[in-house]
């Protein structure tokens, strides 16, 4: 083996009784941190999170070398989707006709109307939106 790579024996023996250093003994601590991190949060925390984390207890770590850290172990974080309103289409109310029938002319004004509805997630719950649009003049 050491023939093929080029190197000699007593330089392989010397390298692995080398002590490991400094930097390698401060990878390992942090990895096992990231990674007690990492869990703690229930696999919730993605870099920026748990960098933040290892800033406040006083590491001096770039958020790019967590990131990476956490990709070569394989820490990749959960995502939660946001609750996105529909509407039921499982209901008892009236549906009405297709007038336009996806023909959007119009000869004057007032003569079709447009509506919409958005829904605005905020702190303190769901803004609805609601605008009608004159199809001829396009005011709302």
């Amino acid at each position: 083996m050491c023939q093929l790579l080029r190197v000699s024996r007593s330089g392989y023996y010397a390298w692995c009784k080398r002590p490991e250093s400094q930097r390698a003994k401060r990878r390992k601590r942090l990895i096992r941190r990231i990674h007690e991190l990492f869990v703690e949060s229930r696999r919730l925390y993605g870099s920026p999170k748990v960098t933040a984390l290892l800033r406040r207890e006083g590491e001096r770590i770039a958020q790019k070398t967590v990131a990476r850290w956490m990709k070569e172990h394989g820490l990749r974080s959960r995502t939660v989707r946001k609750h996105k309103a529909t509407t039921a289409s499982q209901h008892t109310y009236p549906v009405h006709k297709n007038v336009l029938d996806q023909r959007f002319v119009t000869e004057h004004p007032g003569q079709v109307y447009m509506a919409d509805i958005t829904y605005i997630p905020t702190d303190e719950g769901w803004l609805y939106l609601a605008s009608v649009e004159d199809l001829y003049t396009r005011k709302m």
